[in-house]
């Protein structure tokens, strides 16, 4: 199980930075109960072994103009890897698109997008969404209003996950 390269610590070092990526060292260490100095290594470690893959700051969508979300199921008509690999290259360089993600099933991937008016959506897909290669298929459903938007996972789970194991 992944969890088990990690120890009490490290998870709870995760945990903490995964509430509140911006305290400081010396807060993080007397939250997990260590010293500052071993435990901005550890941060470090984590950093270089992938576990933290970066920091930022979660800003609110519509406080900045952008009213629209919608979410863009497609499907292509080819699942070469090849094409796959260039769709997602598309996707990365698309900036209405916040993520993308290849699902298994009917629909190939399902895309998160953000806009600031319903028109500018509707010219991204219409311009490049529906005419770029190999896209087959795309339904699109407009976001009302999220109920929960949590980022990471659930430490929690993990960690009576592990206790069950051990």
């Amino acid at each position: 199980m992944p969890g088990h390269r990690l120890d009490p610590i490290d998870r709870k070092i995760l945990a903490e930075l995964q509430e509140d990526g911006r305290m400081t060292n010396v807060e993080l260490a007397k939250r997990v109960g260590i010293s500052a100095p071993p435990c901005l290594r550890r941060v470090r470690a984590l950093e270089e072994q992938g576990f933290i893959r970066g920091y930022h700051a979660d800003v609110d969508p519509r406080e900045l103009g952008f009213e629209v979300q919608v979410f863009a199921m497609v499907g292509l008509q080819s699942q070469a890897e090849a094409d796959l690999s260039a769709f997602e290259t598309r996707c990365r360089n698309w900036p209405l698109v916040r993520e993308c993600h290849m699902l298994n099933g009917e629909v190939d991937f399902i895309l998160k997008c953000v806009a600031p008016d319903l028109s500018t959506f509707q010219t991204f897909l219409t311009s490049e969404l529906l005419t770029a290669p190999n896209v087959g298929s795309v339904k699109t459903s407009l976001v009302i209003r999220g109920a929960k938007d949590e980022p990471g996972v659930p430490f929690e789970v993990l960690e009576e996950r592990l206790s069950r194991s051990a």
